[in-house]
């Protein structure tokens, strides 16, 4: 099926381009799958809010708490949570991810279904799990894909969880959340998943898709400073998950110092403890508010039209082996290549490093992942770099 090319207006680009100073400069970067550049806007929300900090008021830890709001708010509107209630900031995946496992009421027996192609940050986790009598199906993802057949093949009566990533991070496989949301709904079991390569890209509705948990870091394509992220879960799921660990934010009235025998949170804030990382959330609050205005039903067509031009070029050199899927519904942000006979993988990264192209390199293979901003020109640039790669310096 032949891909419809849908690239944003030209003056859209425009405006988008002007916010990351890095493309000014020459340089093409094609590594958002590995962290994101930080947006004008970012720096100058963190910059401002660093500057008072030192200089103005200095203690605006309670004044600062309306960017929490406000940043829950944009992270609902990008999931399409049920409501903001739903989030709760963490640092990174893992710190989501281990929220859900940790607080699960595990039983000797119980089995989770994952599979070999995760990313470690949605596999250790669980592996953790296996000193508690809880085992693990491990499936091998077939041709770097894993279908809702595949998982429903693995299911057994004692299996609790479905843990799966959105979009494979080497590959760049996309799953059909929907259909393996709705089968885990069917038979009870709780899906959660892993949507760091996802987001800020892709569309994710975690309604539709009935998605229980999903926990992403924002330094990727959601382009947010490192050290933050969020976990969503249900009201359900929430329900379930009996805190591992709490702080003085975890309860009802956290400013109730002496109030100490008091519940939990009734919102997913029980997840956050102590005191938040603020001006990280201040920057992904302004990273996450670009994107929306942008609007991600116009981001997710344009990346997938630059990878389509990309997979096309790739496709007519003789010396890569596309690893990325060629089917529409299974395209992400993330088109990779693995390097055929004596090309070395090394040296192609290196010179095209060298010439201001960012890709990464990922187990020999060649990854790239342009964003919303990223031009058709850009694409083209890059192949003919990667052109000269392979022919001056990619031989052994």
């Amino acid at each position: 099926m032949q891909v419809k090319l849908k690239f944003l207006p030209e003056e859209t680009i425009t405006k988008a381009r002007a916010l990351y100073p890095h493309t000014a400069a020459g340089r093409i970067y094609f590594n958002h799958a590995a962290t994101g550049p930080l947006s004008t806007r970012v720096l100058k929300a963190i910059g401002e809010h660093l500057a008072g900090r030192s200089a103005g008021a200095i203690d605006t830890y309670r004044t600062d708490l309306r960017i929490l709001i406000s940043c829950r708010s944009a992270v609902q509107r990008l999931i399409n949570a049920e409501s903001a209630d739903r989030i709760a900031f963490t640092l990174n995946t893992s710190d989501g991810v281990n929220v859900v496992a940790s607080g699960l009421p595990w039983k000797t027996g119980d089995r989770i279904v994952l599979n070999d192609a995760e990313f470690p940050a949605n596999v250790q986790p669980y592996y953790h799990l296996k000193k508690n009598g809880v085992e693990i199906d491990m499936l091998p993802a077939h041709d770097e894909r894993i279908t809702p057949e595949m998982i429903e093949r693995a299911i057994t009566p004692r299996t609790r969880v479905v843990a799966l990533s959105a979009v494979q991070f080497l590959s760049g496989f996309r799953a059909d959340l929907a259909s393996i949301g709705g089968l885990c709904r069917r038979k009870n079991i709780w899906f959660v998943v892993d949507g760091i390569q996802a987001l800020g890209a892709l569309k994710i509705d975690v309604q539709e898709m009935k998605i229980d948990a999903l926990a992403s870091g924002s330094q990727k394509w959601q382009m947010a400073p490192h050290g933050t992220g969020f976990l969503y879960v249900t009201q359900e799921m929430q329900d379930a998950i009996a805190p591992a660990h709490v702080g003085w934010l975890s309860v009802a009235e956290p400013w109730q110092f002496f109030k100490l025998d008091q519940p939990l949170a009734a919102s997913a804030r029980r997840y956050e403890g102590g005191t938040l990382n603020l001006p990280g959330i201040i920057g992904m609050n302004a990273a996450l508010e670009t994107l929306l205005e942008f609007g991600i039903d116009a981001i997710e067509p344009h990346i997938l039209a630059l990878n389509e031009l990309l997979i096309e070029q790739l496709r007519s050199m003789n010396e890569f082996e596309l690893i990325t899927p060629l089917s529409p519904e299974e395209r992400s942000g993330i088109v990779t290549v693995l390097p055929k006979g004596e090309i070395n993988p090394d040296s192609v990264f290196q010179y095209m490093a060298e010439r201001k192209v960012d890709i990464s390199l990922r187990e020999g293979k060649l990854r790239f992942s342009p964003h919303y901003y990223n031009t058709q020109e850009e694409i083209l640039a890059a192949i003919d770099i990667l052109k000269e790669a392979v022919h001056r310096r990619g031989e052994k």
